[in-house]
């Protein structure tokens, strides 16, 4: 299959069930501009570019679910040309396609904690939610100063202070409690987790949600990354064999 060809319709997975939430580590965005003699945020501007087309195929492939990891706790680290470039681009993404996620019922939601970034930001984020939050073609999640183990750091702090305020019986604390305090609350675990640029680190990305998902590493940069290869991989898991602890064909 061409790069631009139409993605085939995946293959059900055993017992008859499609991926339905995928969530995807975009990354080599760097890698690929500075391969190419450009500055990084070129890379990341064409990564943005790649994410339209993702959203825009999702729906086809049966999934209902999108989840994409857009800026860690870790990414403050880099230069601040870079962090201002990616605050900027994700402005201009969503100023861009509000109009094109309603039209195409595209529900848009942020995890992660808002609190550091710039409040003309958070506004746009707002806005957006709140404007497409009655459709459902596709949920699309974007994870912003966002980290596994800062999102569990937040929702145990929320959980104490309503155990010491006598609203929460510590002995009642199950695994369902812990999740309904996490930012992706109204949000099913994902499926498959999905890293692209060849690293098979997991990066402190939905650590609690991924206890059963199954992950696909490829070798290839996110811009690089095309409907035709998320279609493969979704066509892929359709032939896995998920246990969820149990055994082989019980």
């Amino acid at each position: 299959m061409a790069a631009t060809d139409t993605p085939a319709t995946p293959a059900p997975a055993k017992g008859g069930k499609t991926v339905e939430h995928v969530a995807i580590i975009m990354d080599g965005n760097g890698r690929w501009a500075t391969n190419r003699g450009w500055p990084r945020l070129v890379g990341h501007r064409k990564g943005a570019e790649r994410v339209k087309e993702i959203v825009r195929c999702a729906p086809d492939l049966g999934i209902r679910w999108l989840t994409i990891y857009a800026f860690s706790t870790e990414n403050w680290k880099r230069s601040t040309e870079e962090v201002l470039g990616l605050m900027s681009i994700f402005a201009r993404y969503i100023e861009r396609e509000a109009d094109r996620l309603a039209a195409e019922s595209v529900r848009m939601r942020f995890i992660g904690d808002r609190s550091r970034l710039d409040p003309k930001l958070q506004k746009l984020m707002a806005g957006i939610e709140t404007r497409t939050a009655p459709y459902t073609r596709l949920n699309l999640t974007v994870a912003i100063n966002y980290g596994g183990r800062d999102e569990i750091l937040r929702a145990t702090r929320r959980i104490a202070a309503e155990a010491a305020a006598g609203r929460l019986d510590p002995a009642q604390i199950t695994d369902a409690t812990i999740s309904a305090y996490l930012d992706t609350a109204d949000l099913p675990d994902p499926d498959l987790i999905i890293r692209t640029s060849g690293e098979t680190r997991t990066s402190n990305f939905l650590p609690w949600q991924a206890a059963y998902s199954e992950y696909e590493f490829t070798p290839t940069l996110w811009p690089d990354f095309t409907p035709a290869e998320l279609a493969r991989i979704v066509g892929g898991f359709g032939q896995r064999e998920r246990r969820f602890g149990g055994v082989l064909g019980a």
